[in-house]
């Protein structure tokens, strides 16, 4: 796409709700907020009493819990009952699609109290966790070992069960994959009251391969064993800015983690963790980060960044001094470094409070950042939930590495967002094809940033107001994603569906591999149980007697249109 002329568009007809988005942030100050802290503070104790427990106690209450799940299960009858689903609240959740499954008859099955850290265990380097155990709880407890998850998630909120059964992803990804791509067993209770382990080489393999991106649509999640991996005190982080076109920032982009003679496993060429922010269609600043002890990080000359401080600027603005004052080094305390953007929600704090970047209200207020996000959605009501779908983007698109540059270009002329999010991560080839997979035959073109067992692909994060409606014009927001899911499944990339999806069932196989996923629905029985995995990401709202049907049919049509 050489063209990045944005299309001309009328000015839009603004109403009441406008109004009420744009003076939001005086509900957010007085009510969001304060409630925001008081959660967190309750959470924190809640998590402090747990870590109190001996590994033996939470154990303990671990299995009574699972029986309780398995009772409840065993409960239900077909004939009557909904199709099952958490208890969890809708607006809970940090994903931004509507939860309106839930709205049509279901049976729930209350899963709240599956948030501990069952153990830490040093000599297999294995954390056993619960599926609602977040970022920043996990971090809590493993940074002072000098331990930590692979893959870590940068905002708190972000729980494990989301990351492994929706997607997760981390600057450490070109490395380690994608947060699922870390776990080595779940735990599972499956449609019929089995409790089973799963792994990558035992009787469950397939359903072991098939749990990331199945959305909870095979069976509940209780536990998770997740790979740790050690660390050190200070994240040792260079700063790089890049000047040109779209393309220039893609390369710049590529080679600050990539070798061009392809040595992509060499600890030497490539740093620890990587991140890129795209800030115009000229600039981009791109961070390489490693891991360094406290004694380096200590040596006379070397500057400390405590960017977790709550007056401190919010972090995407401080990167982007490195456009003026050129390319900088400094040392961030990892724990600080790896939830870095959790004060301003990357950059979305700008829109939900306009001055929060200001030196004076993060000096005063900032330490009540950031608003809860659930607090935000239960907050927002059907017309202005409504607004932000059709006039805000919060979208990632998964595309492989060397298409980069063509993606950036693609958001620009669609949707002229920015800053915009780059983060790699790995594909890998696996025994079996899963939901989501690299281009067949990546391996026999060696380009930047594959291995033969892996493909590397890029999360473009697309957070913010288009510049359309910052500037007033007309704009389409579900027409914008209509064409972005059409571009993804064009270029072999993916979607993640924690956002605002407007696939139809066609294309969503379109863009997924279903084989393997609707084997395992079968074969554990979640057919007639769970909701499968697109009429629970499908927008709108959903009636059991639609999904079922759906699912019949399903079952008796094969998906040649797919192939």
């Amino acid at each position: 796409m050489s063209d990045l002329q944005a299309p001309l568009r009328p000015k839009r007809k603004k109403g009441l709700v406008d109004f009420l988005v744009h003076f939001r942030w005086i509900f957010v100050i007085f009510f969001v907020l304060p409630f925001s802290s008081l959660y967190y503070f309750l959470i924190y104790l809640g998590d402090v009493r747990s870590e109190m427990k001996s590994y033996k106690q939470r154990q303990k209450e671990h299995d009574e819990n699972v029986k309780k799940v398995v009772k409840r299960l065993k409960q239900r009858n077909p004939k009557k009952d909904g199709l099952v689903c958490t208890a969890r609240k809708p607006w809970i959740a940090v994903g931004m699609r509507n939860v309106d499954y839930k709205r049509a008859r279901h049976y729930e099955v209350d899963l709240s109290a599956f948030r501990n850290i069952l153990e830490i265990d040093k000599e297999r380097m294995i954390a056993r966790v619960e599926p609602l155990v977040n970022m920043g709880q996990i971090t809590r407890v493993t940074v002072p070992m000098n331990l930590s998850l692979a893959v870590v998630a940068e905002l708190d909120d972000l729980t494990v069960g989301g990351l492994i059964n929706g997607y997760g992803i981390e600057g450490s990804s070109h490395i380690y994959g994608l947060f699922s791509d870390t776990v080595v067993a779940y735990e599972i209770v499956l449609a019929d009251g089995r409790v089973v382990r799963a792994t990558k080489d035992n009787e469950y393999s397939d359903l072991f391969y098939s749990i990331p991106w199945s959305q909870g649509t095979l069976g509940f999640l209780v536990a998770a064993e997740i790979k740790l991996i050690p660390i050190k005190e200070y994240m040792r982080l260079t700063y790089t800015p890049v000047i040109g076109n779209l393309q220039d920032l893609a390369q710049g982009y590529m080679d600050s983690f990539a070798p061009r003679d392809g040595d992509q496993d060499n600890p030497e060429k490539v740093p620890d963790f990587v991140e890129g922010m795209v800030y115009s269609p000229t600039e981009g600043v791109f961070m390489t980060g490693r891991y360094a002890s406290k004694e380096e990080a200590k040596k006379k000359g070397n500057k400390i960044n405590n960017v977790g401080w709550w007056f401190k600027p919010w972090f995407y603005q401080h990167a982007q001094t490195a456009l003026k004052k050129g390319e900088f080094v400094e040392y961030i305390p990892t724990r600080e470094y790896y939830h870095r953007h959790t004060r301003c929600l990357y950059w979305e704090g700008k829109l939900i409070l306009p001055f929060g970047d200001q030196w004076w209200f993060r000096f005063l207020l900032g330490w009540l950042m950031p608003p809860k996000v659930s607090l935000l959605k239960a907050t927002q009501g059907e017309s202005i939930r409504n607004y932000y779908h059709e006039m805000h983007v919060i979208q990632d698109m998964l595309v492989p590495l060397y298409k980069v540059g063509d993606a950036l270009e693609w958001v620009h002329h669609e949707m002229e967002i920015y800053p915009i999010w780059l983060c790699p991560h790995r594909l890998f080839k696996l025994p079996v094809k899963t939901m989501v997979y690299p281009e067949p035959g990546f391996e026999q073109h060696h380009r930047q940033g594959d291995t033969p067992y892996a493909q590397m692909f890029t999360d473009v994060g697309v957070y913010y107001a288009p510049g359309p409606v910052l500037r007033g014009e007309v704009f389409d927001g579900a027409e914008a994603v209509r064409k972005m899911e059409q571009w993804l499944i064009k270029n072999h990339s993916f979607q993640p569906q924690y956002a605002v999806s407007e696939l139809n069932e066609k294309d969503f196989w379109r863009m997924f591999d279903a084989d393997l996923y609707e084997h395992v629905r079968r074969k554990y029985g979640a057919v007639g149980t769970f909701m499968s995995v697109y009429y629970k990401s499908k927008k709108g709202r959903k009636t059991e007697k639609e999904v079922q049907e759906a699912e019949q049919a399903h079952l008796e049509t094969a998906y040649a249109e797919a192939d």
